[in-house]
């Protein structure tokens, strides 16, 4: 199921059968017939060691071709990236990204403090919204591409910290079987407790690594 080429890793094209239903833009992620979900199947296959592991998300990436382009081809292939879901070349790049044995994850735009004057895009998740509003604008952002074991937010600080809203967002993605990455950059917040409580496949970063440049 995950062939060499040219001595490298490369993961299954996707989408893999019995993984996705359709929705209203492209194709939703699943959890299959037997209960296997999209985080196992599209994750990267590494073999459990008793030695130290730093894990490394390489995110923001799909907006700018050179940069994109450099990462899936430079990076060590054990190096996890993630994409924006407005990119317009977002299936071309996670096909590549995983034919270099990169394993994927997609970011949900949601709603910072500032916004809109951090724009954020058109489909951001708020908290002033509906939960219905939000699972529809959630069903377009998953649409975008298949491939991803999981999504990560962009932004969000406002979000972050209500419960209220995110908890349905979060309980959808449980239910799609993907793993939710945070990459703990605001104060306060409820992810990790929401995530506990749903019982998710749930990790935080312990750092953004450029917040300050050394």
């Amino acid at each position: 199921q995950n062939p060499k080429a040219k001595g490298k890793l490369t993961l299954p094209r996707a989408p893999l059968p019995g993984f996705y239903e359709r929705g209203p833009v492209g194709k939703l992620p699943k959890i299959n017939e037997n209960g296997e979900t999209p985080a196992q199947a599209y994750a990267r296959p590494h073999k459990e060691t008793d030695k130290p592991k730093i894990s490394l998300i390489v995110g923001g990436l799909g907006l700018k071709y050179s940069l994109t382009t450099q990462a899936i081809n430079e990076l060590p292939p054990e190096v996890t990236l993630s994409f924006v879901p407005y990119s317009k070349n977002l299936n071309s790049y996670i096909k590549k990204a995983r034919d270099a044995g990169h394993e994927v994850l997609l970011e949900l735009p949601m709603e910072p403090y500032d916004y809109p004057n951090v724009d954020t895009g058109p489909e951001t998740l708020m908290t002033s919204l509906t939960p219905e509003e939000n699972e529809r604008r959630l069903k377009i952002l998953l649409g975008q591409t298949t491939g991803y074991f999981g999504v990560t937010n962009y932004q969000g600080a406002k979000l972050a910290t209500d419960s209220r809203a995110l908890r349905p967002i979060m309980d959808s993605l449980r239910k799609r079987g993907l793993a939710f990455y945070y990459d703990g950059g605001a104060p306060r917040s409820v992810f990790p407790s929401v995530a506990e409580d749903l019982h998710m496949n749930f990790a935080e970063a312990d750092r953004i690594v450029d917040t300050r440049p050394t």
